[in-house]
């Protein structure tokens, strides 16, 4: 008989209504996370979109500076006042080996033996755009790894390789190849193991690890303080035009590519944000619809409620029937929404594949939903059960 009465208070037009405003909200939500997660390695390897906003900066060498050195370097005055730059979110530098080093090859019938010398510097590690497994020295390990620039394997494979006959390698090959590392300085010479482990897209210099170069610069270099000459300096928007015409007044270099990635990765960010924002806000409306909804039909039926309650029905007893109607709809929305999510997915996946080598990440269109059914589901029951309460209790 409850049920019965119930059934007819419903408006099928408002329950339809809440049903399709919910799975278009779920559904845009769902698609753009899943979009991020499947596309974001993509990007990292063929445009760096998502590396830290950030750039490097270094001062324009002029004739002068040729002849004063002392020119091109930064001092502490000069960082704080940049940190101090309402546009600049943190300011690193390069730390520069103080010390001489050497590369060179053992004999061996795979590699030619080589000999030349480096150098080395070395950043903060967030500020890399390659996290390698092998990246990390302690002090007392005979190994060193090192980050190379990408463009240097591409220049010698097709510019000094080509030209001398010698071989070419792939980033896989030339990775596996083991040297030697000559290090010496303060009258000291030892010799180091070490291995290309990443190539770095962003940083155009040869790369240790900040815990060798520290402690390498105290036992070999030169001076326990090096010089400063470039800057890492990251930004809180790329796109504020108060950066270029800082630089510019200030007479500093900055690569303007570099910058122009980290633009397209503030735009890229926020026009995913204003999507979830947009799906959000959907979701938000249509969750407020249903409970509106269902209050009014508690007031409007108010009589027929309260009658119920006195003839020995339990508020929860009452709210039952509203609460299974919208979890069921609720359900029924967001299964829909994956649905058309999962639809979505492989319609572009499957255009991506035509053009990159891609391979999709593993779906979390189904924990997303669950989590999403599992937070209404709670608020529904919670806010319908608390209504009821208080009609009878008038």
């Amino acid at each position: 008989m409850l049920y019965k009465l119930q059934k007819n208070t419903l408006v099928k037009s408002q329950v339809i209504g809440y049903a399709l405003t919910l799975c278009i909200g779920v559904c845009i939500l769902l698609t753009v996370c899943q979009l991020y997660f499947d596309v974001k390695p993509l990007l990292q390897h063929q445009t760096d979109v998502f590396a830290s906003k950030y750039a490097v900066v270094s001062k324009n060498i002029s004739i002068f500076k040729t002849l004063d050195k002392e020119g091109i370097y930064f001092d502490k005055n000069e960082m704080e006042k940049l940190k101090q730059e309402p546009f600049v979110k943190s300011v690193s530098h390069f730390t520069p080996a103080s010390f001489k080093i050497g590369a060179y090859t053992d004999k061996d019938d795979n590699i030619p033996l080589f000999y030349t010398d480096l150098f080395f510097e070395s950043i903060p590690d967030k500020y890399l755009d390659v996290q390698p497994d092998d990246w990390q020295w302690t002090e007392g390990s005979r190994f060193v790894p090192v980050i190379i620039p990408e463009s240097y394997l591409n220049l010698y494979n097709f510019g000094f390789a080509e030209s001398q006959g010698l071989p070419v390698f792939s980033k896989n090959t030339i990775s596996q190849v083991r040297f030697n590392l000559e290090v010496s300085g303060n009258g000291k010479n030892d010799n180091y193991a070490s291995r290309i482990v990443g190539f770095s897209n962003k940083i155009n210099s040869i790369l240790v690890p900040q815990s060798f170069l520290d402690w390498a610069n105290k036992k070999y270099g030169k001076t326990e303080v090096s010089n400063t000459s470039r800057l890492l300096v990251e930004f809180e928007n790329p796109s504020d035009e108060r950066v270029l015409q800082y630089f510019n007044t200030h007479n500093l270099s900055i690569n303007k590519d570099e910058l122009e990635l980290s633009k397209m990765s503030f735009f890229f960010h926020s026009a995913l944000l204003f999507v979830v924002g947009i799906a959000l806000i959907i979701i938000v409306l249509s969750v407020a619809f249903i409970l509106l909804s269902v209050n009014l039909i508690i007031q409007k039926h108010k009589e027929q409620i309260v009658n119920l309650y006195y003839i020995g029905y339990q508020p929860h007893q009452i709210a039952r029937f509203y609460q299974w109607v919208i979890s069921i709809v609720t359900v029924i929305a967001v299964a829909g929404a994956i649905a058309l999510s999962l639809y979505i997915r492989k319609l572009y996946t499957e255009k991506l594949n035509t053009l990159f080598e891609f391979n999709s990440e593993q779906s979390i269109l189904f924990i997303a939903a669950i989590t999403i059914l599992l937070i209404l589901g709670v608020l529904y029951n919670l806010l319908v059960l608390r209504n009821i309460q208080k009609t009878v209790k008038l």
